[in-house]
């Protein structure tokens, strides 16, 4: 045993048979040793270690003890009045979280590591509190400007109380800003900060994205050693070298279909008919060609995981000179590509599927709304003739097999869910001028059903051959969830249905059912929370949702990380001819990393893009102050009830307008027990408030 071990021992034994806390002049006198002191420096560092692994707890009286029924955990977010972490003893993939009341936080803040102990649950998930702060994360938050004598700064999320500003850069009363923590107390209110950076005005919706983006410590810009590999990748031409070993299907009828504004056009497809039924043909831009492993931009990548989209604004997961250029499947251009070749029979089974590398060369840029039109009107318009006039029967074969294989996918019992989007305008200062929702026509749901079936066979490949892979899964319903939709079912006297395991077509039934009694808004959202969060795992474990046994993101390698990771994997699978013993060994602690790693920075992208497009929704509602809307209740709490207008924005009737109206702890807001605003309800709302830094807008009954 070491002077280190010896001193440690020392520490636990005295602090364990002391009568007091002891502080740290105290312990360093009792425990130093006589043959082997230890140094001041090193004797903190011993304190912080045992402090950090839940051994021992600091007070402001000393250290103690820590109780015997805590463990350690990691904050992992916070609200205004509550917080969440994540115990530390899980696996990193597992994202479970416990719910710790506001009353019991102790100041801690995102990313500090605490000592918690379980409390008794009055909600879904379980709770505890903070017993104490074991390391300090260094914390950056976003927050709005208040002069009140001092300044302070009004927390967007990390509290209710403002916070002191010691320190500051040019910023005003009003003004969005980014703050950091500086000095700790007892709570949040005791806490001091400083600000690290102004971003304007609060009542802009752009400057508050900014300000969001720097506090979640999103890198909008590219370092330079990753630019630099970008900008030599976006010199290369397809040569006759990179086309060797590739199959050539520059002759077939491939074209891309997608948004008008899509610059980045990563997939094409190509559909005929065979004897028996159809070969289809899913070709992705081959990112995996340029971005090697080791190189800068596949580090980056990795740490970005995803591309992330808000408004009229992309935060790629690569440069624009790869996603806009080399890798963009433009028309008539050789191109680079990853193919899924598929063989599906009349009723829209999977029965023979290949992964090769070939070279390809769009016929046509093809648009949503153009193929749209084609398809409504059963042939090619005059003034698309020129375009399309060569793939009108191509155009027509996607129509029909995209058909069976939607009819496929719902007799598999693959619920369809009603989750409408927004579409968000701005014009040419950023500012959001209109919102609404996002139609999705025949030839969108075309490329869905494709994407799919490539996706599918992408998971059936690695499966089959029992390598290390990247898996999009989406796991069966937690018992307790699927309870708590029972019991709405049968307050709502929907027909719930008999099984001992729950499977998709049981959600689908629950749907249908609801849908039929005029509940569909309710249902929908009923059976969403009911469902486990989709993420990427290194294990095969289905797909709920889709009801697939077999999925994986094979279709988007130049916006997501995983999508890339198993375009390498299945490159030495089907172009190297890499033996599968020499992929186990190459790939299995890269699957499971990528898959970790990609699963949290999906959470965290979406996050940002929910919280942005709020702002923009604010933005848009504060120039219609005081104008009528007709909307749908689509939940009630305690505090009120949400209202989604037409458009999809979503604004909250706070319970003290509703005077006289009592919450049910369900669906409604009742008068003398009968209810009076129940969630499917048609209203009519008037909007009375819109907090752009907050995302928040407010409505009241009319």
């Amino acid at each position: 045993m070491d002077i280190k071990e010896r001193t440690r021992a020392r520490v636990l034994n005295t602090i364990k048979n002391g009568k007091r806390p002891l502080t740290e002049k105290e312990l360093f006198r009792k425990c130093k040793g006589k043959s082997d002191p230890v140094k001041p420096n090193e004797f903190k560092a011993i304190l912080t270690e045992l402090t950090r692994s839940g051994e021992i707890v600091e007070t402001k009286n000393g250290f103690k003890m820590a109780p015997e029924d805590t463990f350690s955990a990691t904050v992992t977010r916070l609200n205004k009045t509550f917080g969440f972490v994540r115990d530390n003893s899980l696996p990193r993939e597992d994202t479970s979280e416990v719910f710790i009341p506001g009353k019991y936080m102790k100041g801690a803040l995102p990313g500090d590591t605490v000592l918690c102990r379980y409390i008794e649950s009055r909600g879904e998930l379980p709770e505890a509190e903070i017993v104490a702060v074991t390391e300090e994360n260094d914390t950056l938050f976003t927050g709005r400007i208040v002069m009140d004598g001092d300044m302070f700064i009004q927390p967007d999320e990390l509290c209710k109380d403002m916070i002191r500003v010691t320190g500051y850069a040019d910023v005003k009363d009003g003004d969005k800003a980014a703050a950091r923590i500086v000095h700790r107390g007892e709570r949040h209110a005791d806490h001091r900060c400083e600000i690290v950076s102004g971003f304007g005005t609060s009542d802009s919706a752009a400057n508050c994205a900014r300000a969001l983006l720097y506090a979640r410590e999103t890198e909008v810009e590219f370092p330079n050693a990753v630019m630099d590999e970008a900008r030599h990748i976006g010199t290369m031409k397809v040569t006759d070298k990179d086309t060797l070993m590739r199959m050539d299907l520059r002759d077939e009828d491939i074209f891309t279909i997608d948004g008008a504004d899509t610059k980045d056009i990563d997939d094409a497809v190509s559909v005929k008919r065979i004897e028996g039924g159809w070969a289809l043909g899913v070709h992705i831009a081959d990112v995996s060609h340029y971005v090697k492993p080791g190189m800068a931009l596949d580090g980056d990548a990795m740490v970005r995981g995803t591309s992330i989209y808000y408004a009229d604004k992309v935060i790629p997961m690569l440069p624009k000179e790869l996603s806009n250029g080399i890798c963009s499947l433009n028309p008539d251009e050789d191109r680079l590509a990853f193919s899924c070749l598929m063989e599906i029979d009349e009723e829209g089974t999977l029965t023979k599927y290949k992964f090769s590398k070939t070279v390809i060369r769009s016929r046509v840029k093809g648009v949503y709304d153009e193929v749209n039109r084609i398809i409504d009107e059963g042939h090619v318009p005059d003034d698309l003739a020129e375009k399309y006039g060569a793939l009108e029967g191509q155009i027509m074969l996607m129509r029909d097999l995209a058909a069976i294989l939607h009819d496929r996918r719902v007799k598999r019992g693959a619920p369809e869910l009603d989750s409408p989007e927004p579409k968000i305008y701005t014009d040419e200062d950023g500012i959001c001028i209109g919102v609404e929702k996002r139609h999705s026509g025949i030839a969108e749901n075309i490329i869905e059903e494709f994407m799919l079936m490539a996706n599918t066979a992408a998971a059936r490949t690695a499966r089959e051959h029992d390598i290390p892979f990247v898996y999009r899964v989406h796991e069966r319903p937690a018992a307790e969830k699927i309870a708590s939709l029972k019991d709405l079912c049968e307050q709502l006297q929907v027909p719930f249905p008999e099984f001992t395991h729950v499977k998709p077509v049981h959600m689908s039934m629950i749907l249908a059912a609801g849908r039929e009694k005029g509940l569909g808004i309710i249902m929908d959202n009923a059976v969403l929370r009911s469902m486990a969060k989709a993420r990427y795992s290194h294990e095969a474990l289905g797909h709920f949702g889709l009801a697939l046994d077999d999925y994986a993101h094979f279709t988007s390698p130049i916006r997501r990380y995983p999508d890339l990771s198993i375009h390498r994997i299945l490159t030495d699978l089907c172009y190297e001819k890499k033996t599968e013993e020499s992929i186990v060994r190459r790939y299995t602690a890269f699957a499971y990393e990528a898959a970790v790693q990609s699963s949290e920075t999906e959470i965290a992208a979406q996050q940002i893009e929910r919280d942005c497009e709020a702002m923009y929704m604010a933005e848009y509602m504060s120039k219609h102050l005081g104008e009528e809307f007709d909307g749908v209740i689509c939940s009630a709490a305690v505090f009120g009830v949400y209202v989604r207008l037409d458009n999809c924005i979503e604004g909250l009737v706070r319970a003290e307008t509703m005077e006289g109206l009592d919450y049910d702890g369900s669906l409604s807001f009742t008068k003398a027990g009968k209810p009076v605003y129940t969630a499917g309800d048609k209203v009519r709302v008037r909007c009375v408030k819109a907090q752009i830094d907050m995302g928040n807008i407010d409505f009241v009954m009319v």
